[in-house]
C-alpha cells in the first residue's frame, strides 16, 4: 500500500476490509470546510481508489460533522479581482467556485460507494457534501440545516441541485427558503438520512457495519451500480434502460460473475479480486 497524501484538514486511511475512510479533521473549528479541505477531499478519493476502496466512511471528527464553509477562508472572495472589468472578476469567480465544486462532488464522483456518518451539527456546507454522498446515517439529535439563505448567499455547491432529489421539491425548497434547523430525527422522515441511531458509538458501529457488508459484494456490480444510478438521476426511464443493457451487455463477462456461482455450488463465501 502507498502512503496517503500529506493533508492538513483531513485524515484518510483504508483499513483490512478495503473500507477507506475520510474524516474531517478540524474538530477545533467544527470541522468547517477551508481552502485546504475544499483541494484535500479530491486527493483522499483518489488515493483510496488507487488503493482499491471498496467503500469510503465519511466522519467528522470531536463531536461535529460540518460547521459549514470556514467563512475567514473567503474574506478575499473566490477567485481574483480585476477593478477595471466587473465582467473579468465574475469570469474568475466562476473558475475559482468551479474549483470548490469539483471538491464538494469528491464523493459523488469517486468509483465506490460513499457513507456519511453525521452528528452534531452539519450546516451549509455540510449538507453539500453529504447530498453528495450515496448513504447518510445521522444521530437522533444531530443538527441539520440548510444555512445559506442567512447569510445572504445562494447554496452553490450541490444541495439545490441534488436535495431535491434525495427529500423532494416540497421539502427541499421549504429547507433551503427559510435555513430551517432540523434535527437528525426529521432528517430520517424526509429521507435525507436513511437511520438515526442513539449515539456517535452506535452511529460509527452501524455505518461501518454496513461499509463491510457493502464492501463484501462483487466490487464491479457495486461500483457499476453506483454509476447507473448516478446516470439514472439525469436521464429519463428509457435513457437509464438504454444505458444498463450497454453497461451490463460489456460488465457481465467478470470474474466476479463467475465466483458468485462457483461460492454457491462450492457452499463458501466469495472471494473477489481488487477492481
Amino acid at each position: 500500500m502507498s502512503s496517503p497524501p500529506p493533508l492538513r484538514a483531513l485524515k484518510v486511511w483504508l483499513d483490512d476490509d478495503l473500507v477507506g475512510h475520510i474524516q474531517l479533521n478540524r474538530p477545533h473549528a467544527a470541522n468547517s470546510i477551508d481552502t485546504h479541505m475544499w483541494t484535500e477531499l479530491p486527493q483522499a478519493t483518489k488515493w483510496l481508489e488507487k488503493e482499491h476502496a471498496r467503500v469510503i466512511l465519511l466522519t467528522g471528527a470531536g463531536r461535529n460533522f460540518c460547521g459549514g464553509i470556514d467563512l475567514a477562508s473567503l474574506e478575499n472572495g473566490v477567485g481574483r479581482r480585476d477593478p477595471a472589468c466587473a465582467a473579468r472578476t465574475a469570469f474568475a469567480f466562476r473558475e475559482g467556485l468551479d474549483t470548490l465544486q469539483k471538491g464538494m462532488a469528491a464523493m459523488e464522483s469517486v468509483r465506490c460507494p460513499t457513507i456519511a456518518l453525521v452528528q452534531g451539527a452539519c450546516f451549509g456546507a455540510g449538507v453539500d457534501l453529504i447530498t453528495a454522498c450515496d448513504i447518510r446515517f445521522a444521530t437522533a439529535d444531530a443538527k441539520l440545516c440548510v444555512k445559506e439563505v442567512d447569510l445572504a448567499v445562494i447554496a452553490d455547491m450541490g444541495t439545490l441541485q441534488r436535495l431535491p432529489g434525495i427529500v423532494g421539491q416540497g421539502r427541499a425548497r421549504e429547507l433551503a427558503l427559510t435555513a430551517r434547523q432540523i434535527s437528525g430525527l426529521e432528517a430520517e422522515g424526509m429521507g435525507l438520512v436513511s437511520a438515526t441511531l442513539a449515539d456517535p458509538a452506535a452511529l460509527s458501529q452501524h455505518g461501518l457495519a454496513v461499509a463491510r457488508s457493502i464492501a463484501a459484494k462483487p466490487p464491479v456490480a457495486v461500483a457499476g451500480t453506483k454509476h447507473v444510478l448516478l446516470y439514472q438521476r439525469d436521464h429519463s426511464v428509457a435513457d437509464g434502460l438504454d444505458y444498463v443493457s450497454a453497461w451490463n451487455a460489456s460488465m457481465l463477462n467478470s470474474s466476479d460473475f463467475v465466483e458468485v456461482f462457483s461460492a454457491a455450488k462450492e457452499k463458501r463465501k466469495p472471494v473477489f479480486s481488487k477492481l
